[in-house]
């Protein structure tokens, strides 16, 4: 055991051991248990194609983007790894993250040989890999996003899950908010009677769409991505949806609403997913839904930089509303630094300080382990400026304080 009374020195080693060991619940991801087949994506040749990767290997190569991407998996992967890794430093955050992932696994990172690597990938099943992994990246449980409107996965609840206690469900429904007309189309095939300008009974009959799917996954939040532009006193067919829809079903249930707001879709839609960007948004629009919807929760992340002062201040003002995470372009180190020292000025404890927002499976490794070695040097700094006060911290202290933000913050947010 440490001692109760301990120095900086001291508590910045005792911190980086205690914040190893926490196992966290990571509260969005784009992963599925191994019941969900090839949707959930694992392995090198996945690592290596994450549109993070496509986008910087396209500032190199010549190539064409049609061509690219028609070529098989693999060779995308041979391209990438020749292009980022063989012909370059990888010094960016997503390249470091595949070695980062490679050395964790045990794999020989200075060996460069992709082949090595494929081969070790296949000597596993991928429910083994889901155990390695989740012990290495140190997670308890992983949200995933679950979308009604794909046919595969709708597929997929309709055969049954079994059940795995480490992947918990979100109801994710864009959709319904960016493209009701063909949302409608959908809720149509699957018996709900709703019109394409929600007319007559369609607002009843969406909110019985959202209640059915929210129990049958047993959802924690709902949660759409939305625009820069998103502004629900806006008057129109998704502020209609939002308001009648939504929100009410949000509530009836206590399911927090989860906004995921900046995105701007598609400014090189040649690259694929990989061609979306960021855009400042407006927190106006987040203050309207926790002042007008109190018994409401939104759980909120925003994608720019820019919106991270006020939406933590925000936050301030509105128990209803959990900030989370850095979110896609702001986690890389130095803004995930800036963000977390800002909110834990601003919030104290009261915030989630990271999801992984992973869609490999092996992503889990690195984007925990970059984040809790910033995280560690965050809080170590608060928690010296403590000790110069003569405020005493004990490892009692660290770990209930590592709990809260890393499992307890959420798990009592959503309320279950």
């Amino acid at each position: 055991m440490y001692p109760l009374s301990i120095n900086g020195e001291q508590l910045k080693a005792i911190l980086g051991e205690k914040l190893a060991g926490v196992q966290v619940v990571d509260m969005h991801t784009h992963l599925f248990s191994a019941d969900f087949d090839e949707m959930l994506l694992w392995g090198i040749d996945e690592v290596l194609t994450y549109h993070y990767l496509i986008a910087e290997y396209f500032r190199y190569s010549p190539l064409d983007y049609g061509e690219f991407l028609q070529l098989p998996k693999e060779k995308q992967a041979d391209e990438v790894w020749r292009t980022l890794f063989l012909e370059r430093s990888p010094v960016s955050e997503a390249q470091r993250g595949v070695l980062t992932i490679l050395k964790r696994l045990g794999l020989d990172v200075g060996s460069r040989s992709l082949e090595a690597y494929r081969e070790y990938f296949r000597g596993l099943t991928v429910r083994e890999q889901i155990d390695r992994v989740f012990k290495l990246a140190g997670v308890k449980e992983v949200v995933m996003t679950n979308d009604p409107f794909d046919p595969q996965e709708r597929a997929v609840w309709q055969r049954g899950v079994a059940e795995d206690p480490r992947f918990r469900s979100s109801l994710r429904i864009d959709p319904l908010l960016l493209d009701f007309p063909w949302a409608a189309e959908t809720l149509q095939a699957e018996g709900y009677a709703v019109t394409p300008d929600l007319g007559g009974a369609s607002a009843a009959e969406v909110r019985r769409f959202l209640r059915d799917w929210t129990l049958k996954i047993n959802a924690v939040y709902l949660a759409a991505s939305l625009p820069c532009s998103f502004d629900p006193a806006q008057d129109g067919l998704s502020t209609r949806v939002l308001k009648e829809c939504i929100l009410p079903v949000c509530g009836e249930l206590d399911v927090p609403f989860a906004l995921m707001i900046g995105v701007k879709r598609q400014v090189n839609p040649r690259l694929g997913l990989a061609g979306d960007s960021v855009g400042k948004a407006q927190i106006g629009a987040v203050e309207r839904l926790c002042a007008e919807y109190p018994d409401n929760k939104f759980l909120v992340t925003m994608l720019s930089r820019e919106n991270q002062h006020e939406l933590a201040i925000t936050a301030r003002k509105y128990r209803n509303l959990m900030v989370f995470g850095c979110w896609w372009f702001l986690n890389n180190p130095s803004l995930v630094q800036e963000i977390t020292a800002m909110r834990l000025e601003t919030l104290g404890l009261s915030f989630i300080p990271q999801h992984s927002d992973a869609r490999v499976l092996e992503h889990l490794i690195y984007k925990w382990d970059h984040s809790r070695a910033v995280i560690s040097e965050v809080l170590w700094g608060k928690y010296r400026d403590l000790l110069a006060t003569g405020w005493s911290v004990t490892e009692e202290d660290l770990e209930r304080d590592l709990q809260q933000l890393f499992q307890g913050n959420f798990h009592e947010f959503v309320g279950r």
